[in-house]
């Protein structure tokens, strides 16, 4: 029999859902109906949540591939979007045990269905981790998917060890100041390329050496890499392959329609005979819950810290979502919500 502990009977919620793709316009603040939980389930009232990549994407359905899981005309699979959050735990199902009501958890609802975008979300409690002390929901909801996304292409794909080369292309987002951290975390030497805009943040989150790409093409280095991370960022495969020393590799972090088309299509024909490898990072879900975990340990011993660019109310993600459409974001935007009601008293 489904047992569920819960501390507010509210059946609604205010969430951000889109019915069509297309810009910020296609998205609505609206009531929706409040989650329940599963036996196997936990229930988080959102206090924060940040946008990433993904979410504008899958918004606008760039690139194409987006509406193969979302859906082909309409994105009725994940009508809201948004996948960190960072809360309070509202309800619990019969078969949890290590996560309790009250708790003050962060995580990342990608696995889920994401649905973070919203007063709650249910959640796996594989998909959440505590809080570290000190550290507010704003501040923690910047960190799930970036962090997750950085850390498993800098210790899986990369397998950075102290003294290898890393090249960051695109190192001034949510994914880049994270990659930048964890890459000096493991021992790299890192060299971020940036906009003079993010050079600050990307100096503050421990970079060995900045390229503005405004002033110096990066292409035109003399310099060797044993790892070419490329967030959001895109130059010719060839420019890549060069820049790389003999066993490097390069690994595409998100992109555009083009940028998936050469690292699924070309790269394999670009890279042969090299000595050299290409790749596309493709997250493990089943290592969500361990990657959480090391995060946690890493913030809470002060290896890594979020970095947060600017806030927005949720009702206002329609303009937030314009802001980062801009590009150069320094770090993560984040949505705060207002509690609807006190808190839950701990027991």
């Amino acid at each position: 029999m489904l047992t569920i502990t819960m501390t507010n009977t509210t059946t609604t919620m205010k969430a951000v859902t889109y019915d069509r793709y297309g810009g910020p316009e296609v998205l609505a603040y609206t009531d929706i109906a409040k989650p329940t939980p599963g036996s196997d389930q936990i229930l988080v009232r959102v206090e924060a949540t940040s946008i990433n990549a993904a979410d504008y994407r899958l918004m606008r359905a760039d690139p194409f591939l987006a509406r193969f899981g979302a859906g082909l005309r309409r994105p009725h699979k994940w009508p809201v979007l948004g996948s960190d959050f960072a809360g309070v735990v509202e309800a619990v199902g019969s078969e949890i045990t290590d996560v309790a009501i009250g708790d003050r958890v962060f995580g990342d609802s990608f696995a889920d269905g994401r649905a973070a975008f919203a007063e709650y979300v249910c959640v796996s409690p594989s998909s959440v981790a505590p809080i570290p002390d000190g550290l507010s929901s704003s501040d923690a909801a910047a960190i799930p998917l970036a962090a997750i996304t950085a850390l498993q292409a800098i210790r899986d794909l990369g397998k950075v060890e102290p003294g290898n080369s890393v090249l960051i292309h695109g190192a001034g987002g949510g994914v880049g100041t994270m990659a930048v951290q964890l890459a000096k975390v493991f021992g790299g030497d890192v060299t971020a390329v940036c906009g003079p805009g993010s050079a600050a943040v990307v100096e503050s989150a421990g970079a060995d050496r900045i390229i503005d790409y405004t002033v110096t093409d990066v292409g035109t280095e003399s310099d060797r890499y044993d790892l070419i991370l490329g967030v959001n960022g895109y130059r010719k495969l060839s420019t890549y392959r060069r820049l790389l020393n003999d066993g490097g590799q390069y690994v595409t972090i998100g992109g555009t329609g083009r940028t998936f088309f050469d690292s699924l299509v070309l790269a394999k024909f670009a890279f042969m005979f090299s000595g050299k490898t290409a790749s596309i990072l493709s997250i493990d879900d089943d290592k969500r819950a361990a990657d959480l975990r090391e995060l946690h340990e890493l913030l809470s011993t002060g290896r890594l810290r979020p970095i947060v660019d600017r806030t927005f109310p949720l009702e206002d993600v329609a303009d937030a979502m314009r802001y980062v459409e801009t590009g150069h974001v320094p770090g993560k935007v984040v949505l705060t919500l207002e509690p609807p009601y006190p808190p839950a008293p701990l027991a």
